[in-house]
């Protein structure tokens, strides 16, 4: 079982700062998922700016979500 997100925030060049449970803490670089599917919506600034922790994992108003291991596999921790 992986690791719960707990916190998020935003950084510059769709860059999140993700810190899970275990402690650990990283940084998940969305960019190269831009051009893929709904990830796209997430180009928009605002839309991607508006990101927030459900269901221990990321999602966004605009209907994008994160799968929790995606998150924690990607997140190149600190």
């Amino acid at each position: 079982m992986q690791p719960t997100v707990i916190k998020v925030s935003v950084k510059n060049d769709y860059v999140l700062t993700v810190n899970f449970g275990n402690g650990e803490q990283g940084e998940l670089d969305m960019s190269p998922f831009l051009n893929v599917g709904v990830f796209s919506r997430l180009k928009n600034r605002d839309n991607f700016n508006q990101v927030k922790v459900a269901f221990n994992t990321l999602e966004w108003p605009c209907g994008v979500d994160l799968d929790p291991e995606f998150v924690y596999q990607k997140t190149v921790k600190l």
